[in-house]
């Protein structure tokens, strides 16, 4: 927490310097019109079937895409969408929520793909999407960062508050009908404490997380009638360490995340760090299958396109760095619409049969929800193998046998 509260002074002192040395300044008006985005032209995507249900869905198990009314995100600071819009150090205290893969509601879906803006090609009056960008450390509120709760530098310790925050939110925000209206919320949350891990290893530790975990799905299935969560697993760290660009970004990096960057490659520290992304990944698994966040109203899927992604590459086997912001850590407008892509597609996949990303270096298609099960999958995979084994005493035995 320090450490990014130092981070973002240390950034804006360099900000205010290199303006007031070359003679210009960066306004919020300035991140919120880019004539990049207006321009970019995504193909139409359309589905046979975009429409509501007849009547408003009573069970998660039969809302369809344009039956959602409200969509919500929580997690760190990729989800605030830190630098996502540039390509120097002037981009990186900037959080570009309007861009951001899972809430992001610049423009419309041909501007730019995010999860808010293919569902706003359901339904054109969804409440929730970020209209624009903020400034990290700065105070924002729900006009600016629409449902976007996301909190830059935020441990998975911190997201009970992103959701209380959120539940207080709902209760009061002008046309949204807290009882009422399907709500679909995506957290992605814990890449900060792998970050954080060598300095305090057991406030970052593998069962903290599942603590926290437990302690925040627990308080939306308690609190939150008619919604659904996307719980997005972690990815694979790694690759991070090998993107490199000849931006001071890039040297930053060291800094924010210096429990993954600084260890030597064949180094013990770096190999219990890479064993602790894998346990978490296997800890998030564990908690979120079955039916331990399932109900009538309100389900828990968790959403594992991101569990195997490789780094994205060129043709010649490098890294392409386009996918990646300044800081060389975060991801750029590139990589957000392939996160969205890729969350989109799992919703609309069975448990036990969601694709994941191998790479990002090849473009996902988007798929449709289908003719036969048009409703997000909130159904948790059960292992038939292990049903209940019946055990019949010895006096059954003989009264099965007398009657029979």
């Amino acid at each position: 927490m320090w450490l990014s509260s130092l981070f973002a002074i240390w950034t804006f002192l360099f900000i205010f310097i290199t303006c007031h040395v070359y003679g210009f300044t960066v306004t919020e008006e300035d991140i919120n019109q880019d004539d990049f985005l207006q321009t970019r032209h995504h193909p139409p995507f359309w589905c046979p079937d975009m429409s509501p249900s007849p009547s408003i869905p009573t069970s998660v198990e039969n809302v369809k895409a344009a039956d959602v009314k409200v969509i919500a995100a929580l997690g760190d600071s990729l989800t605030t969408a830190i630098g996502a819009n540039g390509s120097t150090i002037l981009s990186i205290p900037f959080e570009f929520r309007q861009l951001s893969w899972s809430i992001g509601g610049y423009g419309t879906y041909q501007n730019v793909i995010t999860l808010a803006n293919i569902f706003k090609l359901f339904n054109n009056k969804l409440l929730g999407p970020s209209p624009l960008a903020s400034f990290h450390g700065r105070p924002v509120t729900v006009n600016q960062t629409g449902f976007n709760f996301a909190v830059t530098g935020h441990n998975t310790l911190n997201v009970s508050d992103q959701i209380r925050h959120m539940i207080e939110t709902f209760k009061s925000y002008p046309g949204l009908s807290f009882h009422e209206d399907w709500k679909v919320v995506t957290m992605l949350i814990g890449m900060n404490d792998i970050c954080d891990y060598c300095k305090n290893k057991t406030l970052f530790s593998a069962d903290s997380f599942i603590h926290y975990m437990t302690d925040a799905l627990d308080l939306m299935m308690r609190q939150m009638p008619r919604t659904i969560v996307n719980v997005v697993q972690i990815l694979p760290m790694k690759p991070l360490r090998d993107v490199h660009k000849p931006t001071l970004g890039c040297r930053l990096q060291k800094r924010f995340c210096s429990c993954l960057v600084q260890p030597e490659e064949d180094s013990t520290e770096l190999k219990e760090l890479l064993e602790l992304n894998v346990l978490f990944q296997r800890k998030l698994c564990e908690l979120v299958r079955g039916e331990r966040f399932f109900k009538r109203d309100f389900a828990v899927i968790l959403q594992p396109f991101l569990e195997k992604a490789g780094p994205p590459t060129l043709a010649d086997g490098s890294l392409d760095s386009s996918f990646f912001a300044a800081d060389c850590f975060h991801f750029a407008v590139k990589g957000h619409e392939e996160l969205a892509k890729g969350l989109w597609n799992n919703m609309f996949q069975p448990d036990g049969e969601k694709q994941m990303i191998d790479s990002f270096s090849e473009p996902i298609k988007l798929i449709c929800p289908s003719k036969e099960h048009p409703y997000i999958y909130t159904r948790p995979h059960v292992n038939k193998s292990s049903a209940p084994i019946i055990k019949l005493s010895m006096m059954s035995l003989i009264f099965i046998f007398v009657h029979y």
